[in-house]
């Protein structure tokens, strides 16, 4: 077992855990019978024993074929169709994992989660004339960041391979029956992959939506899956002292009660950025709903500490830290011995970076504890393609049950649909164009 939990400095008194238990181990119940709602989205809760072997296989090939014709691999997505690829693949190779090119990987860049020219026109600098494939991630093919990336690098590959060649650099991830991407992988002779029907985008990181990407890049998914395998069996466990996905789902449940409004996932590792970027997505939109849930929101120290780290120390006492915490690094780095001394760092000569990072660490745990911020903390061995399988299963299943605890859905996101609806009027996307003037009118009002 590679993560542990220490939930000891969130100045909870044993009796709250006792008498949050019957209300945890219902969501639990809930979760394991799939009674509760949203139970037709709960594909990812038995994936590591149901994931489709003959697909997984085809992945493979596809990622060592992407290697053999490709320097890159474009893959276009948002929110849950790239988050979770982009995290695994930083969180083995690090930030510069494109520049490093480790286990035989491609450099992977992720496009359509903006509307950005700028950034696309970047991607296709970086790539210059190098050979380069592209992964589209879409369940309908009609959201409209990824459709107009999509509509851009579909044109640079026609126009550099033709249009037979560049079907052969075309991997669609979409639903496995209709839909507009369906259709026009169908027609045009892509391969395909499967968005699984239940689940749902946060959750789908382990289905082929993050494992054609993540193995492209160099990751190795045996191990990925098999970390989520083992973390699948160990948080069977209904008791809630010996199952650290409850513990931690009910120790945010608590926190909440207590009138903490945000919950900041800190790392101090850059490899977790994006990690904290995934984090982001599941927790907002599995439990931000009726007006209630924790904000969340993520930090990278050491770095962090110097912008917002005045506030968590001294500001407004309503959030909450969970510290994730790597106990090995990849590399022992020791810092040198200077005889001049010039800037007085010569008590550090012969520790390591790590431990330095260590003893920042636990400085700043006791710092932030002694002025009022709670502090959880998840620690992990080591950054590995195991450890992240285990690490997003270990995620989804506290937030599952800490979303039934609060009484939401964790499974939908009605909210999102709000933006989207007033983007088509204003763009004015045919079936919109009613509430056009109406939204016109009132952006006048907004902003002038």
């Amino acid at each position: 077992m590679s993560i542990k939990l220490n939930y000891k400095n969130l100045g909870l008194r044993e009796h709250e855990l006792e008498f949050t238990r019957p209300l945890a181990e219902c969501a639990f119940k809930t979760l394991t019978d799939r009674s509760g709602a949203g139970h037709e989205m709960l594909g990812w809760h038995d994936l590591p024993h149901t994931y489709d072997k003959e697909e997984f296989a085809r992945i493979k090939a596809a990622a060592k074929r992407i290697q053999e014709q490709s320097q890159v691999l474009v893959a276009i997505g948002i929110g849950g169709s790239y988050l979770g690829a982009r995290a695994g693949l930083e969180f083995v190779h690090g930030p510069f994992g494109n520049q490093l090119r480790q286990n035989g990987g491609v450099e992977v860049y992720f496009a359509g989660s903006n509307l950005s020219s700028d950034y696309v026109q970047n991607i296709f600098d970086i790539i210059g004339d190098r050979d380069f494939s592209v992964n589209v991630i879409s369940k309908s093919g009609t959201t409209t960041e990824p459709a107009v990336a999509f509509r851009l690098f579909k044109a640079k590959l026609e126009e550099k391979y033709g249009k037979d060649g560049a079907k052969d650099r075309i991997y669609a991830t979409t639903d496995k029956a209709r839909g507009a991407l369906r259709g026009l992988a169908v027609a045009e002779g892509y391969e395909t992959f499967v968005v699984p029907d239940d689940i749902g985008g946060r959750f789908s990181c382990l289905s082929a939506v993050g494992l054609l990407p993540m193995a492209a890049g160099g990751m190795d998914i045996d191990q990925v899956m098999q970390g989520c395998l083992d973390a699948c069996e160990r948080y069977k466990n209904p008791d809630l002292m010996s199952n650290d996905a409850m513990l931690y789902a009910i120790s945010r449940f608590l926190m909440l009660m207590k009138g903490k409004q945000v919950e900041i996932l800190a790392s101090y590792e850059p490899s977790l950025v994006q990690f904290g970027e995934w984090y982001k997505q599941l927790m907002a939109e599995s439990e931000g709903k009726d007006h209630k849930g924790l904000f969340p929101v993520s930090a990278n120290f050491t770095t962090d500490l110097h912008s917002i780290g005045q506030f968590i120390q001294d500001g407004s006492r309503n959030l909450f830290e969970t510290v994730l915490w790597v106990e090995k690094s990849r590399q022992e780095l020791i810092v040198p011995e200077d005889p001049a001394n010039v800037d007085g760092l010569n008590f550090a000569a012969g520790t390591s970076m790590h431990s330095m990072n260590e003893k920042a660490m636990k400085g700043t745990l006791l710092a932030h504890v002694d002025g009022g911020t709670p502090n959880l903390v998840v620690t992990i061995d080591k950054l590995s393609d195991y450890n992240f399988g285990e690490l997003v299963y270990f995620f989804w299943k506290s937030l599952a049950i800490s979303g039934y605890m609060i009484g939401v859905n964790p499974f939908d996101q009605p909210g999102v649909e709000a933006y989207k609806k007033n983007m088509f009027a204003l763009l004015g996307k045919p079936g919109y164009e009613d509430a056009k003037d109406a939204l016109e009118a009132r952006l006048k009002e907004l902003l002038g």
